[in-house]
């Protein structure tokens, strides 16, 4: 319920993460595939990523990286109102990892849906769970990015084999008396989705002995063309969410965006004017988590002690969709 029919207030009470221990490094690609660690490290900024063993479902690390921002924060699951999950890579077609999640922390009965939208996931997630808390529909929501991504990569295919990791970030985003969500711009283009897709498992296409054959039930992805979207959409997107939040790139602490590629992190920060100092960056150990990354760098970037009190943030996205979104934060 809102306060006087105006709208509430909203903040970021803690954050967490998990990653699995299990390392790929470029070295061990090398074993794999024609390829060189200067080529990946030159291409993409990766040295290493980390790989969730087969009996960890995503679930697990969700609720590995919830239980460290609850600790963070100081508070139990019973306190959290709404469970989401932004992830591609869900336990199950259904019910919602969300719910199981929320299972495994003990936090029967309570609200818990997911987001999937690729790698835009967690941006799209806050979004919609900070303008719920702030209409009143939830007090305090904790929101989970996801992802075991190696399991739906094809390891013959050393285009997107190299580029993809496992691992889960979480915030809890609270009722607060100050309103730290500035803004958002999010967006989708569903005319080629050929472009970054699974092709088989789902209804236009279901899966079949021939199709897992054919490895269809893994990813695909045309990088030249994915890279010219993603830097023009992320740069389009954060200029206006900038635009809507009254903020300039020069108001900004820190941009911390989808790890998707070193170069295209560079290539949108140039656009945007940040110098490097401003671009929080954790590929080359991670690699690209989808719908993690971004949560996974945000907790890291608590944890050093990086931001502050009143600090600006920009998160920015892309993925699968093809879909984008940028939010203006201050801590």
């Amino acid at each position: 319920m809102t306060q006087g029919g105006s709208l509430l207030g909203v903040s970021i009470a803690s954050a967490g993460h998990y990653v699995p221990d299990n390392v790929l490094s470029n070295a061990d690609l090398e074993r794999m595939f024609d390829t060189s660690d200067q080529w990946i490290v030159e291409r993409t900024g990766m040295r290493e990523r980390r790989i969730a063993p087969p009996e960890m479902p995503t679930s697990d690390m969700a609720a590995r990286a919830a239980r460290q921002a609850l600790a963070a924060a100081d508070l139990t699951p019973a306190d959290i109102d709404a469970f989401v999950v932004a992830t591609e890579t869900g336990d199950y077609l259904f019910p919602a990892t969300a719910s199981l999640v929320a299972a495994r922390l003990g936090a029967i009965g309570k609200a818990a849906f997911d987001i999937q939208i690729a790698c835009s996931g967690f941006v799209y997630a806050l979004c919609a769970t900070a303008s719920m808390v702030r209409a009143g529909v939830f007090r305090r929501v904790l929101v989970i990015g996801a992802e075991k991504v190696s399991a739906i990569t094809d390891y013959q295919d050393r285009s997107t084999a190299i580029l993809f990791g496992d691992g889960a970030g979480a915030v809890i985003v609270e009722r607060a008396n100050d309103n730290s969500f500035l803004s958002c711009e999010l967006g989708a283009d569903g005319t080629q989705p050929e472009l970054l897709y699974i092709p088989a498992g789902g209804t236009l296409e279901p899966l079949t002995a021939q199709g897992l054959t054919e490895r269809r039930h893994c990813m695909r992805m045309q990088g030249r063309e994915i890279f010219r979207f993603a830097v023009t959409k992320m740069a389009e997107s954060s200029l206006i969410a900038l635009n809507r939040a009254g903020l300039t790139t020069d108001d900004l602490a820190y941009m911390i965006p989808h790890q998707a590629n070193k170069r295209i992190m560079d290539a949108t920060a140039k656009q945007l004017g940040l110098p490097a100092q401003r671009v929080l960056v954790n590929i080359e150990r991670y690699g690209n988590t989808s719908a993690a990354s971004i949560p996974i760098a945000l907790s890291e970037a608590v944890a050093a002690g990086k931001i502050h009190r009143g600090d600006a943030l920009l998160f920015v996205a892309f993925g699968g969709g093809l879909s984008w979104g940028a939010l203006v934060w201050k801590w």
